[in-house]
């Protein structure tokens, strides 16, 4: 694993962690009532969401082999 996808990796976990913190945070206001809660879920959710693309990326690229189109036969019958 080279260092540029470890960061990745890295980022996307703390990104996914204080998503589900604010997630947390805000269910225990009141999220249809408050504005701040409301906000707060929301932010929440597209954070964790990043985070788990972000890592889910990482971990794709770094367990699968690059396809090679030079071998493929996918034109031929």
């Amino acid at each position: 694993m080279s260092g540029a996808t470890l960061a990745f990796l890295v980022v996307g976990i703390l990104a996914a962690l204080v998503g589900a913190g604010m997630l947390v945070a805000a269910l225990r206001g009141r999220p249809g009532e408050s504005r701040k809660s409301t906000g707060l879920l929301i932010a929440g959710m597209m954070v964790l969401a990043f985070g788990l693309v972000l890592a889910g990326f990482a971990i794709a690229w770094t367990t699968t082999e690059p396809y090679d189109f030079s071998t493929s036969n996918a034109g031929a019958n």
